[in-house]
């Protein structure tokens, strides 16, 4: 080696070794952006009921993206949040098939669905191939009487629901006879169910059972069979959609003293505008089986996040998509893990202070201690009753 190389390499040496070290710290980095946990959601982001679907996906996008801000390190890696949103349209084949979709993309948990008809059969899929799921809205009892051991609900069932709403019908308002009026869905049918036993076993005089279907938008005859029976209230199990035209009937056919009564599927924001001005809107009587956000201490706070992210797109359940989020990856953290099947058994072990409630689980998956909310509209708002 002659002198001139030999002082050449000596010169280069430290510009190459620095060269590597940078090259090994830039895929250190590399290694560690890659780590990116998948959250998946599912909702009917598309039909009648997107409003739902679309408000639930803001919730666990919200969520999402304020993890991604908190720097958070699982397994002594920082991870990188990302959701995997989905459309079921609140069909449940559809429903199944996103299940699917999911599975086979291997995120890391499920926040979803909505509908109980969807939720209930996707539940066996996740089931199947190992994710946990929250639901944060399916309130039929049947979800969680399935003994799937990674299938949670952040919310009171309809056991709660149409319970409390045949309560308040009879020991409230003093009503002596009741119409019911359900969709044939899983949760109309379950939410009508509950209410029918519950007036029956207080002496509420059940004068009528009608049927539609979530589709519908004409409930002339339905409501005037209803009429000559005289109620005093009717229950419809259903959504919003169908809830909406069948205030504006009422009010036609001079159903205008009435009550409407529903379970959370009509208790949002969006029926004032799918009533179309009816006065029969303030005949409505819902139950949201939660606290009211006015009424959580960090309830008003979120709202005006939750508002200034996404204007005019509140309807009901994203305050629980955004905490279903939380409570997955708190149970990432406390696993040490992002892998499900090393991180869902956590998910039963949890308390967790979220928006909603302070978080824990029945051993089937219900949480524990549900709150339930009943509301009516007064003058164009949505307000708490209790």
């Amino acid at each position: 080696m002659t002198l001139r190389f030999a002082s050449f390499l000596n010169q280069t040496r430290p510009v190459a070794l620095a060269a590597v070290a940078l090259c090994s710290l830039a895929g250190s980095f590399s290694a560690q952006a890659q780590t990116v946990v998948k959250i998946g959601h599912v909702g009917p982001v598309s039909g009648p009921q997107a409003h739902y679907g679309k408000d639930n996906e803001n919730g666990a996008r919200m969520a999402v993206d304020e993890l991604n801000t908190m720097g958070v390190t699982i397994g002594g890696k920082k991870v990188t949040f990302e959701l995997v949103a989905e459309d079921d349209a609140a069909d449940p084949k559809q429903g199944t098939a996103a299940a699917q979709k999911l599975c086979d993309a291997k995120v890391n948990g499920v926040v979803g669905h909505l509908n109980s008809g969807t939720t209930i059969p996707a539940s066996k899929v996740y089931n199947q191939c190992g994710l946990p799921m929250i639901s944060p809205s399916a309130t039929n009892p049947e979800l969680t009487t399935l003994g799937y051991k990674n299938v949670y609900r952040l919310l009171a069932n309809d056991n709660a629901l149409g319970a409390g709403l045949a309560h308040y019908a009879k020991d409230t308002l003093k009503l002596k006879k009741v119409a019911i009026i359900d969709d044939r869905t899983a949760y109309g049918k379950g939410v009508a169910d509950v209410f029918t036993k519950t007036a029956k076993e207080l002496g509420l005089e059940v004068v009528s059972q009608q049927y539609t279907n979530d589709k519908a938008v004409d409930f002339s005859a339905i409501l005037t069979a209803i009429k000559s029976k005289k109620p005093d209230g009717i229950f419809f199990g259903g959504m919003d959609p169908q809830a909406g035209p069948m205030l504006r009937q009422m009010q036609q056919l001079g159903l205008t003293k009435a009550y409407l009564f529903g379970g959370d599927g009509i208790c949002t924001d969006k029926l004032m505008e799918l009533s179309s001005g009816a006065k029969t809107l303030g005949n409505v009587v819902c139950a949201v089986g939660g606290a009211s956000l006015d009424k959580l201490p960090a309830g008003k706070a979120w709202r005006a996040k939750y508002d200034a992210k996404f204007p005019g797109q509140f309807q009901v359940y994203s305050p629980y998509t955004y905490d279903a989020t939380f409570v997955l990856v708190d149970a990432m953290k406390r696993a040490n893990s992002v892998d499900p099947k090393v991180y869902g058994p956590k998910v039963s072990d949890t308390s967790y202070q979220g928006v909603t409630a302070k978080i824990g689980f029945e051993a089937n998956g219900e949480l524990k201690n549900p709150a339930m909310t009943l509301y009516a509209y007064k003058d164009g708002k949505k307000v708490p009753l209790n």
